[in-house]
């Protein structure tokens, strides 16, 4: 961190983003080793040549983290339960209603692949966007509990506006396309307000913000690091995500045999007992309060920065006192530097539109290709539950045995290695793609224009699994570490606002996919699979070029945050120190 914000090493930085009264401990300067003597707390911090040869291991984690995992499986079993018959609900014509026999898809509004592609990008974005809105509520003026609240309840109604549309006599008469529309706006900013403030949230409830030597059962002698313990918390977190996912199992079922209002009945259902969840456990929640200006000063300081010539320095209340006050710095010096840590953060994120929009196949044109294919009776959405099964399987694969493996040998896996090997595996899983799509197009009775008959060609659909083996793999390593990265990265109270901003990242991949859209029809998808094929691998090629160097500074950025002492139990937070009050306005 010293390096890369300019800090000369061991300076003291004067205040500290406070939520207690309590006095911020001395920083970490790699070489001292704090006792019980210096600080009275009867802990063992580790020098920097132990840092550097100790092996690390996660704090365990205190109950309420899963209490919130619960929260986040059931919106997730809502989400992907609901959206994941979406494609087939706008492509397929409405033909009677369930049950459909065969080979023969399911459908009301009738519009075709593309205009569902085209609707479901429309989706992706505005899911993605509306995060913004929900982090402004929660950093300014409510908090990330009272936050989720509101916007589940706007979830509520929208989910019972899909219900109704989604009815037979309601198809049958034309409603269902204007419902689709109107749930997909009112759920997607529901679903933004959520998802922008439960992933800091859960990470909150772990307050332990430094390193700790402990020994273990065996007498070995480990450090205890919080940011092995973020690994593992949003490692768990995306494993529920996923089992929330498999709602899919059950729902493309019922879109075929029983009809697609069951399955929104299914997803309203399930969303409501995770509601009744998020109130029942409020007393038990970790829960930071607003702080009110927090975003406009931090626009403000970054402005003074930009001005500046782009110098962060110039943001600091000492250099403007040193030179003569020109701005006024209602902040102290430690939020610069966590400020600076968030934009290396959101400069991270601008890499992630091409991977969501390669991850977005899934949902849309994986789906299509299925129905391509011989499905043997089996709903042509059904494979896209291959993604969640893989990610089930393998996150407690890398986290109780590769992770540890490669960190005992010396081998930590920072956060830019991990989303560098993501994107190199989703740029695999559109090569795969293009493959089977050229091997679809050489196989009877319809070859290059496999819809024409509705039975799809001679090839079976089972040969996808692979691409989706290589995307759940992607997923572990890119979509998990940048959900870490946006909170380990954030300033303190902002927590909420770059989580968005690294979800916003989605909405830009869905803005390409609605560019790409055009050409994501038969003939074409060989090319339309090759050429993201290698802009990913483009990507991931410029990605490492620029940002290998995070991970010499990793230990160093995350430092900043032993240099405060966080609360015990937030909800008692004391607002008099909060780090804008420090320092009033002049």
């Amino acid at each position: 961190m010293h390096a890369e914000l300019g800090h000369e090493k061991g300076k003291d930085l004067t205040g500290g983003v406070l939520t207690t009264d309590e006095v911020a401990a001395p920083p970490y300067d790699g070489t001292s080793q704090p006792s019980k003597d210096e600080f009275d707390d009867g802990f063992e911090y580790p020098t920097e040549e132990e840092v550097n040869t100790l092996r690390h291991v996660p704090y365990s984690l205190p109950a309420r983290t899963f209490l919130i995992c619960i929260i986040e499986l059931t919106e997730r079993f809502c989400f992907y339960g609901v959206s994941g018959t979406f494609n087939n609900y706008i492509a397929n014509p409405y033909a009677g209603g369930a049950p459909y026999t065969g080979d023969n898809l399911p459908g009301a509004i009738g519009r075709g692949t593309a205009f569902a592609s085209a609707l479901q990008n429309f989706w992706a974005f505005w899911c993605y966007v509306t995060p913004i809105i929900g982090a402004i509520v929660a950093d300014q003026y409510l908090g990330r509990y009272k936050t989720i609240v509101v916007f589940s309840i706007v979830y509520i109604v929208g989910l019972i506006i899909l219900l109704i549309t989604s009815l037979p006599f309601a198809i049958e008469n034309g409603a269902a396309l204007g419902g689709l529309a109107t749930a997909m706006v009112i759920i997607g900013l529901g679903t933004g307000g959520i998802k922008s403030n439960v992933s800091p949230l859960i990470a909150e409830q772990m307050t332990e913000t430094r390193m700790k030597i402990t020994t273990t059962k065996s007498g070995e002698r480990v450090i205890q690091d919080p940011n092995v313990t973020y690994q593992r918390i949003y490692l768990i977190f995306y494993w529920c995500i996923n089992v929330g996912a498999l709602s899919l199992v059950a729902t493309v079922f019922m879109e075929k045999y029983k009809g697609f209002w069951t399955v929104n009945l299914l997803g309203l259902l399930g969303f409501l007992l995770g509601f009744a969840v998020l109130l029942a456990g409020k007393k038990y929640y970790v829960v930071r309060p607003p702080q009110g200006s927090i975003l406009p000063h931090a626009f403000k300081a970054m402005w003074i920065g930009l001005v500046n010539g782009r110098s962060m320095e110039a943001a600091r209340p000492s250099y403007q006192a040193a030179h003569g006050q020109k701005y006024s710095t209602p902040w102290n010096e430690t939020f610069v530097d966590e400020l600076r840590r968030g934009l290396v953060a959101c400069k991270v994120f601008l890499f992630y539109p091409i991977y969501w929009v390669i991850y977005n196949q899934l949902f849309s044109n994986f789906v299509a290709q299925a129905g391509q294919m011989k499905l043997h009776g089996m709903p042509n959405d059904e494979m896209q539950n291959i993604d969640p099964v893989v990610i089930i399987i393998f996150i407690p694969i890398f986290d109780k045995y590769i992770y540890p493996f490669l960190r005992k040998r010396g081998y930590p896996m920072y956060p830019i290695t991990r989303i560098t090997w993501g994107l190199f595996f989703v740029a695999l899983s559109m090569a795969f793609a293009a493959i089977v799509q050229h091997q679809i197009y050489i196989r009877p009775p319809y070859y290059n224009m496999p819809t024409e008959g509705g039975d799809g060609n001679k090839i079976h659909v089972a040969v996808q699994i692979p691409g989706y083996l290589l995307i759940g793999w992607s997923e572990i390593f890119a979509s998990v570490t940048g959900l870490e990265y946006a909170f380990t990265k954030a300033p303190a109270n902002m927590k909420s606002f770059v989580m968005s901003m690294f979800l916003f990242m989605n909405a830009f991949g869905s803005i390409l996919g609605i560019g790409v859209s055009a050409v994501a029809e038969d003939p074409k998808f060989v090319w339309f699979y090759t050429g993201l094929c290698v802009a990913a691998v483009i990507a991931t090629i410029l990605f490492w070029i620029f940002f290998s160097r995070y991970n010499k500074t990793e230990l160093e950025m995350n430092a900043l945050e032993d240099r405060l002492v966080k609360p015990t139990a937030l909800t008692q937070t004391d607002r008099s120190a909060d780090p804008i009050a420090e320092h009033p306005q002049s």
